[in-house]
Parts: C-alpha cells; sequence; structure tokens
C-alpha cells in the first residue's frame, strides 16, 4: 500500500532538512532533493518495524504556506 505524507523543507546553514510532520521524522541533506531522497528512506525504513494501519493519517493533507507579518 502507498501513502503520502507531508515533508516541509528547511534550509539549515548549508544543509537542507526535510520534516515530516505526520511521523516526527526528519532528515537532512545538502540539497532539497536529496533532503527528499533521505527523508523516504527514513519513513520507509520507520515502517519496517511498524504497522502503517495502526496510525491514524489525515485524511486530508495540511496546507503548508506563508505568512508575511511586519514587525
Amino acid at each position: 500500500m502507498k501513502y503520502t505524507f507531508t515533508a516541509v523543507i528547511v534550509q539549515e546553514g548549508k544543509f537542507f532538512v526535510a520534516h515530516c510532520p505526520e511521523l516526527g521524522i526528519a532528515s537532512q541533506g545538502e540539497t532539497n532533493e536529496e533532503s527528499l531522497v533521505n527523508l523516504r528512506e527514513a519513513i520507509e525504513l520507520f515502517f519496517e518495524d511498524e504497522d502503517p494501519t495502526k496510525f491514524n493519517f489525515p485524511t486530508v493533507p495540511p496546507v503548508i504556506t506563508t505568512v508575511e507579518v511586519a514587525v
């Protein structure tokens, strides 16, 4: 079975950190693409020991956006 998860990527120094908020898993890479590849691998490794059917994943994906604030 295939699942779709959210990946939030932020740059921290010279690395990009990809975080999956639904599972609390993160990984990093030197590029956006590498961080996503590493996150995918981390999620696959996570599910080697976990049964995905025991999780209550949201049926509607979260909305990731930005908000501008003048301070």
